[in-house]
């Protein structure tokens, strides 16, 4: 009996453990064409081709990072120290499946993540999950508006809460309804790179990082009530419904925008390497993601846990209660939620215009002007004056962020079913359907996020 006979998933797992080591792929091919063009060439070379085919992987992965998401972070590290930071080191392989699933969908397919369900499997348990994605989204966009006015007012507080809101708001549709997709998509790849100010934070505030990587591979819980709620919470925005509507929507629009312009010709135009480029820009991606996650555990447990200052509750508070270590970290930590949510907050509207969009048969895509996408740009708006409303009325953004997480508790399993149903099916995706092992991780994935909203929403009455 050789060695394929007496593993016979061996060839399946081989590949598809390949997929974090796509990130190395484009250096490799280019080392292959020539020693001398490298050598002179390397590290501009390879760090310009690598940033250029980072795309919807990167900026959906950094929108993860969102202020909602940072207040998260930073309460659990501030409330448990190093505990809980294995958390960031788990949830990677599972998100980063989950997204290259989503990627894969709308490369294969042509169309969103909703028109593909609508298309192959019962509409009513889509608008069901779209409307609880819609108020998610609603309940985050105003947590993270109101997160990025008090992070400013901390830096400049002669300016307004209420004025903030508005003019954070309106930068966020501008920057949606009135700019290109090509425009648009370049100022989200940049923003990403605010959530670098987390890495300087941690590494400014003097750390054990031995101990800091001990906590990371050893996990630790106490099952307390609390902490199981975190841990839910950490779960819940790391891997995130919003998320996969659009991911898969923003393959659509990066083939859209090389000319594929029908179905057709999308479904068409699929090939090995468009799918390693993606595998690499969503790993990359999603790596960048867990890795800022770990830097904000990291940072507040060193110095708010180690200090006695365990009562976080929103993401301004973690800045502020990091001043009296040092006005940079501060002011880094200020600037991270800023730009978080700007690059955060079209993302989350801009999901549910494409779930209710694709789900309701309307014209969609950021592409297109807003004159020949009226109920597309509509959504995009209504969430947006929804957000302000919410802020002005003064809803209470714990509250707000606890109703979102239930209803993503909810909707996650639901949607991950169609996610690893879809990506499986080899009458749908072909030669670019999952292996084995990852529908097995997307199976798994969904388990998780089911116990997890379980026990999210148990978790208030008992």
């Amino acid at each position: 009996m050789n060695a394929e006979e007496q593993h016979p998933f061996r060839k399946e797992m081989e590949e598809a453990f390949e997929a974090p080591a796509a990130v190395l792929e484009e250096g490799i091919e280019l080392a292959k064409k020539g020693e001398k063009r490298i050598i002179s060439k390397r590290p501009f070379k390879l760090a310009e081709e690598y940033w250029d085919t980072l795309g919807p992987g990167l900026t959906t992965g950094a929108a993860d990072d969102d202020p909602s998401g940072i207040a998260t972070y930073s309460q659990a590290g501030a409330q448990y120290g190093l505990q809980l930071i294995w958390t960031a080191l788990f949830t990677y392989p599972f998100m980063a499946t989950v997204q290259e699933m989503c990627a894969r969908i709308g490369i294969v397919s042509g169309q969103g993540l909703a028109a593909n369900i609508r298309r192959h499997y019962s509409s009513s348990a889509l608008y069901l999950v779209t409307a609880l994605l819609f108020l998610a989204n609603v309940l985050n966009i105003a947590a993270d508006l109101g997160a990025m006015a008090a992070g400013t007012r901390l830096v400049l507080p002669q300016f307004g809460f209420e004025l903030l809101v508005i003019v954070f708001a309106l930068a966020s549709l501008i920057l949606q309804v009135f700019t290109t997709y090509a425009r648009y998509a370049k100022y989200l790849k940049y923003l990403a790179l605010a959530l670098l100010s987390y890495v300087v934070v941690a590494f400014s505030v003097g750390l054990d990082w031995g101990d800091v990587l001990r906590h990371l591979v050893v996990p630790s819980m106490t099952f307390s009530k609390t902490q199981i709620f975190l841990v839910c919470a950490v779960l819940g925005t790391t891997i995130s419904p919003y998320l996969f509507f659009w991911q898969t929507s923003q393959e659509v629009e990066e083939k859209i925008l090389k000319g594929e312009d029908t179905i057709e010709v999308r479904r068409a135009q699929v090939h090995p390497k468009t799918i390693r480029r993606m595998r690499t820009d969503v790993w990359s991606g999603m790596l960048f993601s867990n890795l800022i996650t770990f830097f904000i555990f990291a940072a507040c447990a060193g110095t708010l846990y180690a200090h006695g200052i365990t009562n976080i509750a929103t993401a301004d508070q973690a800045a502020l209660a990091l001043r009296p270590f040092g006005e940079s970290a501060f002011f880094l930590f200020a600037l991270g939620i800023v730009g978080t949510g700007l690059l955060a907050v079209p993302v989350l509207a801009g999901s549910s215009a494409y779930a209710i969009a694709e789900s309701l048969g309307w014209k969609y895509g950021l592409y297109r002007k807003l004159k020949q996408a009226y109920a597309f740009y509509g959504v995009i708006i209504v969430s947006m004056l929804l957000g302000i409303a919410a802020n002005f009325a003064h809803l209470d953004p714990i509250k707000g962020l606890i109703y979102a997480a239930v209803a993503n508790g909810v909707i996650a399993p639901v949607i991950l079913f169609f996610v690893v149903r879809l990506s499986s099916d080899k009458r749908h995706m072909g030669e670019y359907a999952n292996h084995p092992f990852a529908s097995f991780i997307g199976w798994v994935t969904i388990a998780i996020m089911a116990l997890s909203g379980v026990a999210a929403i148990a978790s208030f009455w008992f």
